[in-house]
């Protein structure tokens, strides 16, 4: 009997401590990102961490106290077996979210959770960002740690004896001694005796955000995610008429009456590029830009300097941009077909004065349910990998910019017609693992930069040399930023920094728009431009409205920023606290959008 406790208890604090050492691997990992931390903060990753550790140990050991207390009434050999075979699929899910959790940080900034089961249902998209090295790292690393859990865990399990025969009085005592292990280990999955359960924010400790997820259990973290759902009321900060009437104070009242274009009825081409952010097309290397011509064609047509992405990937931004929804901290509303086929576009409201409307991308549009969004929201064709088929190689994502660029001169040229059209190019060389066929700079990031931005120069330049120049506007937008420079927090606004261009014979004359704005607020910019109703976009604001407030608002893993040209403020919704910036009316201001984004959601 001593030596079957033992058992339970040395699993218990094996799984603790195997947990534990994942904080320091991650910390090594991420070593430039925590340079700046301090040896007792540090310590107190391990430390803080502690908590959700316990908490995944006593999931892990649920399973072995129940079949200890089985064995204890009915006696055999079968329930060490069954013992051993949970824990070596428990070694396998844990040592396979902390391999990914390492390597996906670098992309998502926060720790993994459910939302990585958003991208799984296309696995080829899935891993298109993973290069063949990062591939072997990580299974490395993961084959490496679940060798040691499992020979750990084997050892340990050796001094339990499950056909130990007992008196049935004895047997009996031992049982409820093992309920009473059942009950602290019940404990430890709750996270203690306090009403708070075991949540992620538990272990948050430091006001550098990267600590703060360096001392979160992965595997807890994905899987309580998981099992949650999503909560549509948890934004809930105000009373609803007092939302609704801050809401509306941020609304513009007056419609803009200046005319950026020559005509109404523009032909409109929009470029969506991808991870097209400020900090990486700014960028110099050796004197060199690494994005010349986007720098260039600035300074040809309407800049906006101070545009802010809704959010850090593709779905998200894309539907900001054509729906003039913003983003949400821990969900995507183009994943909910349902939802997402409710809302406006830009596409729908053109579609309805008389364009032709379509979508071109050289990927697959069915990855994260785009192609249902697009089809259900305004879109007549939609073209992609599978229509096209090109001789020519293709990368991960699909065809590469220089491929599509050229197909999309020609599908533009064959629109002719009197009815005007407005059609979209979404590239994708500048996504990771940036494949492309050029290699300008020795980082490969920002040589993908540079070829996307020469690929989306072709096609400008193609369509100036076009009899329809003159009656063409070109919209150029990224999707959302990178992690760029290396190192910055997923919540700055450096990661949310994105560019807007218009350009074309259509737009009267070049300026530069200083006001901080939004990228959910091209669709009622641009639709009171051409003299289009707006007002079912309701999250989105009219740049040149007289009464425009002038702010950037987006989010983040549960958490959002407000940024004008005075302060930013940075809100973390975890812990329910400001991290950056004094908060104030910024706060106010993310909070009301944010809850109602949310309310939104609730009558879709």
């Amino acid at each position: 009997m001593v030596l079957n406790t033992l058992y339970i208890l040395l699993l218990f604090a094996a799984v603790v401590l195997l947990s534990a050492l994942q904080k320091p691997i991650f910390m090594l990992w991420y070593a430039e990102q925590c340079s700046e931390a301090s040896a007792a903060e540090l310590w107190g990753v391990v430390e803080h961490g502690l908590s959700l550790d316990a908490t995944m140990a006593g999931y892990i050991c649920a399973l072995p106290v129940l079949f200890l207390l089985l064995s204890t009434l009915f006696p055999h050999i079968f329930w060490r077996r069954a013992t051993q075979y949970w824990l070596y699929v428990a070694a396998t899910v844990v040592a396979v979210s902390f391999s990914v959790n390492l390597g996906l940080y670098e992309f998502w900034g926060f720790p993994l959770d459910g939302s990585i089961m958003q991208y799984l249902a296309t696995p080829r998209e899935a891993m298109a960002s993973v290069t063949p090295q990062m591939f072997v790292v990580q299974t490395v690393v993961a084959v490496v740690y679940s060798a040691v859990m499992v020979l750990l865990c084997r050892q340990i399990v050796r001094i339990y004896n499950p056909t130990l025969h007992l008196k049935w009085g004895r047997r009996l005592i031992y049982s409820l001694f093992v309920l009473l292990l059942a009950g602290l280990d019940f404990l430890a999955i709750r996270g203690g005796v306090t009403t708070a359960v075991a949540n992620v924010s538990k272990v948050y400790f430091s006001d550098k955000i990267i600590l703060n997820h360096a001392a979160v259990n992965p595997t807890f973290s994905f899987i309580s995610s998981l099992s949650a759902g999503e909560d549509l009321s948890r934004y809930d900060y105000f009373e609803s008429e007092a939302c609704a009437a801050q809401f509306e104070a941020l609304k513009p009242k007056t419609a803009a009456t200046e005319s950026l274009l020559t005509t109404s009825r523009p032909n409109i081409v929009m470029i969506i590029a991808e991870s097209f952010g400020r900090s990486t097309i700014d960028e110099h290397v050796a004197g060199e830009s690494v994005a010349p011509n986007i720098q260039r064609l600035k300074g040809e047509g309407v800049w906006f300097e101070n545009m802010i992405a809704s959010s850090f990937r593709t779905d998200r931004g894309v539907l900001a941009t054509l729906s003039g929804f913003c983003a949400q901290p821990t969900m995507s509303i183009m994943k909910e077909a349902q939802r997402a086929s409710r809302l406006p576009s830009i596409a729908g409201s053109l579609r309805e004065v008389g364009y032709r409307t379509s979508y071109i991308h050289g990927g697959d549009l069915n990855f994260t349910d785009m192609a249902s969004y697009l089809y259900a929201t305004g879109f007549d064709k939609l073209v992609a990998y599978k229509d096209l088929h090109f001789d020519a190689p293709t990368s991960k994502w699909g065809y590469a910019d220089d491929v599509l660029a050229d197909y999309f001169v020609d599908f533009i040229n064959q629109q002719g017609g009197e009815a005007p059209y407005f059609t979209v190019w979404q590239t994708l060389s500048s996504h990771e693992p940036f494949d492309v066929p050029t290699a300008v700079f020795e980082d490969k990031m920002l040589s993908s930069m540079h070829f996307a931005d020469s690929c989306i120069n072709s096609v400008v330049e193609a369509l100036r040399q076009s009899e329809s120049w003159d009656n063409t506007l070109v919209v150029i937008i990224a999707d959302h930023a990178y992690l760029y420079p290396y190192g910055i927090s997923a919540s700055a606004v450096e990661r949310h920094r994105i560019p807007m261009l218009w350009l074309g014979g259509a737009v009267k004359e070049p300026r530069v728009v200083d006001a901080y704005c939004s990228q959910s607020d091209l669709a009622a910019t641009l639709l009171q431009q051409l003299g289009v109703d707006h007002s079912q976009f309701t999250l989105s604001r009219d740049i040149f409205a007289a009464d425009y407030q002038s702010f950037g608002y987006y989010t983040f893993n549960n958490g959002f920023g407000v940024v004008d040209s005075l302060s930013t403020t940075i809100y973390d919704c975890t812990t329910e606290s400001v991290i950056t910036g004094e908060g104030g009316s910024q706060e106010q201001i993310g909070k009301t959008m944010l809850q109602t984004t949310y309310n939104i959601i609730k009558e879709l």
